[in-house]
């Protein structure tokens, strides 16, 4: 997709369409952009797959993790919690074998203990999370300037997640999975994607 014009860090693509400046890079991040990142998500293993993603991604760009989510899906069954969750040793292998995902042992098993301590949860992966989502804007930040890297609510999920046994989630991980699954809003001022009826303030 071609795009045609610069305002501040927006990008108004061929379409007529603003984009956050990255969501309009490609047109792999034009369609995660539009359809997914921002939007709401409440389901536990859905959450899981983020989170999951989110880990896979340090050190990565994002892109490199999306064009790979096929395979990761196929690789870790869905990202189902209980099936990840009873991996052993072999299935560690296998996944180190596969070339179409990220092979990282240390993320790996970190995957595998994620979905361990999400069971461990007495209401759920997804109740957890959603505690520590803030309550919502005003507004929708102007630029990226306005876009922090992680935040007090970050921290504190980070910290909790860790208590519980999660591995691979910092502050700045935590704070990319608000992101993308909604627990903020951090789409620009001026951006084509609507807000969430829910992270609309009366």
């Amino acid at each position: 997709m071609a795009y045609r014009c610069r305002v501040t860090d927006l990008l108004i693509g061929a379409d007529g369409l603003a984009r956050c400046g990255w969501g309009a890079s490609t047109p792999d991040y034009a369609i995660y952009h539009d359809e997914e990142w921002g939007r709401p998500l409440r389901g536990d293993d859905a959450l899981y797959e983020r989170l999951t993603l989110e880990a896979f991604q340090s050190g990565l760009s994002w892109l490199t993790i999306l064009r790979k989510r096929e395979a990761f899906r196929a690789a870790f069954d869905g990202f189902r919690i209980g099936a990840v969750a009873g991996y052993g040793e072999a299935d560690v292998a296998r996944l180190l074998a596969d070339a179409g995902i990220v092979r990282n042992r240390a993320k790996i098993e970190a995957a595998v203990a994620n979905a361990r301590a999400a069971l461990e949860l007495p209401d759920g992966l997804a109740t957890l999370l959603w505690s520590y989502a803030p309550a919502p804007r005003a507004r929708r930040p102007a630029s990226f300037a306005e876009v922090p890297a992680l935040t007090p609510e970050s921290t504190a999920l980070a910290k909790e997640l860790k208590k519980r046994g999660f591995r691979f989630v910092g502050p700045t991980t935590a704070y990319a999975l608000m992101q993308a699954t909604g627990m903020v809003d951090d789409h620009l001022a001026g951006c084509h994607v609507q807000r969430p009826a829910e992270a609309v303030m009366g």
